[in-house]
């Protein structure tokens, strides 16, 4: 069940839509039968898809901490989970990618089980009293990525964590990038693109940015801040293409102002033995091997960032692209979830 925040493959759902994707392979892979529901205009190459149609759902991060459940009038949500309810005798498990209210309140009311891939920290108390009531009364159903975003939580310890995996085959190492630096993500002021502009300013350098355009004031509003700065916005690539320009670039700088998950972008980065710059915040705090795979920077400061982008010569490449084999491959993600379907499927 995808997120009900955009189609696959329009960006909308940022890291949750690779994560379904690959997972989605993986399982296939091993023989399992899948089907991917998600909002209508999803494409996914060969993956088998479900489009559902009906209204898109507000992103939680635009959320303030007390605002109250928000569904809108034919919501692709509920179409979705409606659909799920009606075909759930053909399968063995239900999972929930959707950061959202409805797919938790409505677990006990199928007969399916349902696994909740939660793919963010603490940030609304709707969400994380749901949450509870869930790990709780479903015990090893909520998963998360990082055992920092299960921190957030005061459930911790009932949480899975799974980290997250790539198809490396897709990831070229780059053995001898060029200097200009990268910025992978949804151009959105949760990201804090400004920071690695500002930093890119300061050092000279050349800032490719990568991503889609969710909030195209803010963009404007950072191109008329630093007019002046080194940047050069590529677009919104699909993961071959990413992977391409990606792997070149000296270095990923990551500069969010909130507690992600995990950071599918970071172990991008790495697969293609690009070494990370990242704030020390959420899951990347898990990612980053200091000074062997990158450098964690003090979070939201622009100085700390310039003295990491300075120290870049220290770091090897080569043991970038180990570590994304090591942890982040297909097959080591997969068998951390089937593990954990199994688990439940048990109970």
């Amino acid at each position: 069940m995808s997120t009900p925040i955009g189609s696959l493959g329009s960006g909308l759902g940022g890291g949750v839509e690779l994560t379904i994707s690959n997972i989605t392979k993986e399982m296939l892979r091993r023989g399992h039968k899948v089907k991917i529901v998600a909002p209508q205009g999803s494409i996914g190459s060969s993956l088998p898809i479900k489009e559902i149609p009906g209204e898109l759902q507000i992103p939680a991060q635009n959320q303030t901490r007390s605002q109250p459940i928000f569904i809108p009038k034919n919501s692709v949500l509920a179409n979705m989970w409606d659909y799920a309810r009606l075909v759930q005798a053909d399968y063995d498990v239900i999972v929930n990618f959707a950061y959202d209210w409805l797919p938790l309140y409505l677990t006990p009311f199928f007969n399916c089980p349902i696994a909740h891939l939660i793919s963010m920290g603490s940030l609304t108390d709707a969400m994380d009293e749901i949450i509870e009531q869930v790990a709780i009364n479903f015990p090893g159903t909520i998963g998360v990525h990082s055992q920092t975003q299960a921190a957030t939580f005061t459930f911790a310890e009932r949480c899975i964590c799974l980290l997250n995996g790539l198809d490396l085959s897709i990831y070229q190492f780059c053995p001898e990038p060029t200097q200009s630096l990268a910025w992978v993500g949804r151009i959105a002021a949760e990201k804090g693109l400004e920071d690695a502009v500002a930093a890119a300013e300061i050092m000279g350098i050349t800032l490719k940015i990568f991503g889609l355009k969710q909030d195209v004031s803010y963009w404007e509003k950072i191109c008329q801040e630093y007019p002046d700065a080194p940047i050069e916005y590529v677009g919104f690539l699909p993961t071959v293409e990413l992977q391409k320009e990606l792997g070149q670039c000296r270095a990923l700088l990551i500069t969010p102002r909130w507690i992600e998950a995990f950071g599918n972008v970071a172990i991008e980065a790495l697969a293609c033995g690009v070494p990370l710059i990242a704030y020390r915040r959420g899951g990347l705090r898990e990612i980053v091997q200091e000074g062997k795979t990158g450098f964690l920077v003090e979070p939201d400061s622009v100085q700390g960032l310039v003295k990491a982008i300075k120290r870049l010569d220290q770091l090897d490449r080569q043991a970038c692209r180990q570590q994304a084999e090591t942890l982040y491959s297909l097959e080591a993600m997969g068998d951390r979830v089937e593990q954990w379907f199994q688990k439940i499927l048990k109970k």
